[in-house]
């Protein structure tokens, strides 16, 4: 297996440029967690353009002032004056670390539309929920969103030659993958490129948080329990703090923000019950989960329990993905002690997913239930005599919910 450095382009990378081909109508918005190729993949796509580029980030130890935006945004014109008709184009990463980014964006968007500037404007953010709330309040109209997720098994396979149990464990971050085999380096590089810097960077600098120490012991527990639903209460209890559930959703909210940790909500015939639910902890990438956990790769192997909580895990990471970038809602169910790991959403339509790392000779009972009371549009068997793990986890949640 090759962990070198590859030029592998995410299929992302196609429809960036051809957004960016077609004439000044739309600010492009690349947001994604932290360390899944959001400047690689501009950077990719910049070399196949004529136009002028000019790249800068805002991702310095003490925050830029709108000025900066301003500055960068002058030069870019004067590059793309000089540039003639091809343009230039202007990449500001890190965009949401610059308090009030959106409306300078806007004043100055507005200002190149109606001066009629050729200047394409590219923002990057790896705070997606932060990002979020800056176009929905200033940038109406004025933008287009490509999100970018974590990488997945076949993103991986392609690009580093991961096997499947390589991706269970190690996960879907490219920085990392060089490493695997110095598990004390590749363990350092998650806990302090992206677990702590996502949490200390994106969420404790970026958004109110009165108690930074839960938070952290928050996404820990998450980790521990990926896989497992955890009422409020009982997370309290785990975290012996002397919160609020309030607080805690809060919190996991800003996880998922920072695409981290998310709790799944329970499926329901009616929104109030979904969101009053007790959560399914779920990691985004299962490398947070090993990371955590202690275990090297050979531990966790031959830790029968331990493995079967990777392979769910992988699979709601793969779904909760797909999910994150727009591609359907998810949830799981239960009644009593009846469940069905995942349940996937598009419009109407209900797909329930169960996991299963060893073999089953029937249809487990909880998702004979769901399928009476719901009625879902198909029923899915991962691992065991059904669809093979690699199998599901290397083709898009969409083959498997529209297919």
């Amino acid at each position: 297996m090759s962990t070198s450095r590859s030029p592998y382009r995410r299929p992302q990378a196609a429809e960036l440029a051809r957004r960016l081909a077609e004439a000044r109508r739309f600010i492009q918005v690349v947001a994604g967690p932290r360390q899944v190729g959001k400047s690689t993949l501009v950077q990719q796509v910049a070399e196949d353009l004529a136009a002028a580029v000019r790249y800068a980030s805002a991702d310095e130890p003490t925050l830029r002032g709108t000025e900066w935006i301003a500055q960068q945004w002058e030069a870019a014109r004067l590059a793309a004056g000089q540039a003639g008709k091809a343009g230039a184009v202007l990449v500001l990463d890190e965009i949401q670390k610059i308090p009030g980014w959106s409306e300078t964006v806007k004043r100055q968007w507005d200002e190149d539309t109606r001066r009629r500037v050729l200047l394409k404007v590219v923002l990057l953010g790896s705070a997606p929920l932060l990002i979020a709330r800056g176009m929905s309040e200033s940038l109406a109209g004025r933008f287009e969103l490509l999100h970018l997720p974590h990488w997945s098994f076949a993103e991986m396979r392609a690009a580093f030659g991961f096997g499947l149990e390589e991706f269970l464990y190690f996960g879907g971050y490219p920085g990392a993958a060089p490493s695997i085999g110095e598990p004390v380096r590749w363990r350092r590089y998650i806990a302090d490129s992206l677990i702590e810097t996502s949490v200390s960077r994106d969420v404790l600098l970026l958004a109110r948080v009165d108690k930074p120490a839960l938070l952290r012991r928050l996404f820990d527990l998450a980790c521990r329990y990926s896989g497992q639903i955890l009422s409020y209460t009982k997370m309290l209890g785990q975290l012996q703090d002397a919160g609020n559930t309030t607080t805690l959703a809060h919190y996991l909210d800003l996880l998922a923000g920072a695409g981290l940790v998310v709790g799944l909500q329970k499926v329901a015939g009616d929104v109030a019950r979904s969101r009053g639910s007790s959560p399914k902890l779920q990691v985004l990438n299962t490398a947070l989960l090993s990371a955590t956990s202690g275990l090297s790769f050979d531990e966790a192997r031959g830790d029968r329990e331990f493995w079967g909580r990777l392979v769910e895990s992988a699979v709601g990471a793969h779904l909760a993905n797909a999910a994150a970038a727009g591609d359907c809602a998810l949830y799981y169910w239960r009644e009593r002690n009846r469940e069905v790991d995942f349940v996937v959403k598009t419009g109407r339509r209900l797909v329930a997913i169960e996991v299963k790392s060893g073999r089953v000779r029937e249809m487990p009972a909880g998702m004979a239930a769901f399928a009476e009371a719901f009625r879902p549009k198909r029923t899915l068997l991962v691992g065991g005599d059904g669809i093979a793990l690699d199998e599901f986890l290397a083709q898009p949640v969409a083959h498997w919910v529209e297919g």
